[in-house]
């Protein structure tokens, strides 16, 4: 058909097949230099031949180099994989499901940022912002979220309480603060809603009164069974409604040191591991200032006492204790064998709390002889860098129990006497009513719970006297606790 025709219309034949050529030819390139970013968008251009994608220097247009990437319909593949990958938006809402409709903190690349950057730094900022490479979404699991719950009435006071808990906890996130008022007192509950966002506010709704029978006596114990109505409504909010796997428990009139979160965070560990230990106390019933070691403030002991006043308990020990807890009396109730089942708790020589609530359904008991005296822990200790497996059984029982029975023993009144030679003296008793002489001569709390003496662990109760180290003991072999009834009134 070409040989027949004239001239001048082959020319113009020739002329349109150039000019599609040519227009093919611009439109792949503009299209590709649309696509691809570079550096130097003014003086190159990107195409592509036999699937490979080259950067053409304009003004040497020789000169073609290679773009070591996957050819382009992989490329188009990974685009469209991509699209199925969450995005930002998506990560946050699955953080916010995982800590319980808390926002999470989420760094975004702002995208003015990504301009004038070379196309390796663009591809990998993309692939952070929608979920190619790991974001750094702030989630954690529940072994981390360690709450407070703060037991509070009707004493506006509780101010008190939630500054310093505020003021100490290391993160909003993992450590929140629930205050579970009873009583319906309105200035006390204006207080605690003052706090806002920073703490959960959840009030007891049974606020009726208990019947009473019996005497009048009998009646004025109705604030026990209140409190012991609310800690286990408390209880079942954090653990069964909220799903929190453990708790630290203060009541509205104690102080805390600094390191209170710090002590918790560190000894949960243990307590989770250790199936011998059931709780965590920050309290000691002997830790006024002549009794302690101001030295030792990262000294920390087993005890087979429960000391409460600032504690931590499992979600596993609360369904053991949910469905008997008691009417009244609920810490003696945790001191009695039946509960402790052998089982000890942790406390600190130096304590991580205080109170400071003379006034309350007690009265005031041991408040002026004993509790108002109590040292608060004033020197941090970072526990969550200390090695704590010396508080497991096996290695504490071996280690502690060993170096106990290898200190000179003495008598009672060379220890009164103050002529001890020893900077570590252990002195024996052979009866729990001995023990009672022996504590209240030497000023420490003489009364006991179920045949245990307070503080102690397998009998053995830890005190400085006169800047001597005294363990008052057993005899070495004696394994269970005295059941004489001491004939000594304990004040």
């Amino acid at each position: 058909l070409l040989f027949t025709m004239r001239p001048r219309r082959l020319l113009v034949v020739f002329g349109i097949i150039v000019l599609c050529a040519n227009g093919a030819l611009l439109y792949s390139l503009f299209s590709d230099y649309r696509k691809q970013p570079q550096e130097n968008v003014l003086n190159s251009l990107a195409i592509v031949r036999d699937n490979r994608r080259y950067v053409v220097d304009v003004t040497h247009p020789a000169v073609m180099t290679e773009i070591k990437h996957e050819p382009t319909r992989d490329r188009q593949r990974q685009r469209d994989a991509d699209k199925k990958r969450p995005t930002i938006t998506e990560n946050v809402r699955k953080a916010a499901e995982v800590t319980g409709n808390r926002k999470p903190e989420v760094r975004v690349p702002r995208k003015e940022s990504l301009r004038n950057e070379s196309e390796a730094k663009i591809e990998s900022k993309v692939e952070q912002m929608e979920g190619k490479q790991a974001v750094r979404v702030h989630s954690q699991s529940d072994d981390d979220v360690l709450p407070v719950l703060v037991l509070a009435c009707d004493r506006t006071s509780v101010k008190r309480c939630l500054d310093l808990l505020i003021k100490y906890r290391p993160s909003v996130e993992h450590h929140p603060i629930i205050v579970s008022q009873d009583c319906g007192h309105a200035p006390t509950a204006a207080v605690i809603q003052s706090y806002g966002d920073q703490i959960k506010h959840i009030q007891q709704p049974d606020l009726s009164d208990i019947v009473m029978e019996g005497t009048a006596k009998n009646r004025l114990l109705q604030g026990y069974y209140k409190i012991s109505r609310h800690y286990k409504w408390a209880l079942t909010q954090v653990f069964d409604v909220m799903k929190f796997k453990a708790v630290v428990i203060v009541e509205d009139d104690l102080d805390i040191a600094g390191d209170f979160f710090e002590y918790f965070i560190a000894t949960r560990r243990v307590l989770v591991k250790d199936p011998s230990l059931w709780c965590v106390s920050a309290w000691s019933d002997n830790g006024k200032q002549n009794f302690i070691d101001s030295s030792k403030p990262d000294l920390l002991y087993r005890s087979d006492f429960f000391p409460g006043l600032g504690w931590m308990l499992t979600s596993s020990l609360w369904d053991e204790l949910r469905d008997k807890w008691p009417k009244a009396f609920w810490d003696d109730w945790m001191r009695d064998s039946a509960q402790r089942k052998g089982r000890a708790c942790l406390r600190p020589e130096i304590p991580r709390t205080d109170t400071f609530g003379r006034v309350g359904v007690s009265r005031g008991q041991f408040f002026d002889k004993h509790l108002k005296f109590i040292v608060l822990n004033s020197q941090a200790v970072h526990f969550t860098e200390k090695d704590l497996s010396y508080l497991m059984k096996d290695e504490y029982d071996r280690h502690y129990l060993d170096d106990v029975y290898s200190v000179p023993l003495i008598s009672a009144e060379q220890l009164h006497s103050g002529s001890i030679a020893d900077n570590t003296v252990r002195v024996e008793y052979h009866s729990n009513n001995e023990f009672v002489q022996l504590a209240q001569r030497v000023g420490i709390m003489a009364d006991l719970k179920d045949r245990v003496p307070r503080m102690a662990y397998k009998g053995v109760v830890s005190f400085m006297f006169h800047s001597h180290r005294v363990y008052l003991t057993r005899p070495q072999g004696q394994t269970e606790y005295y059941t004489d009834k001491p004939k000594i009134r304990v004040t």
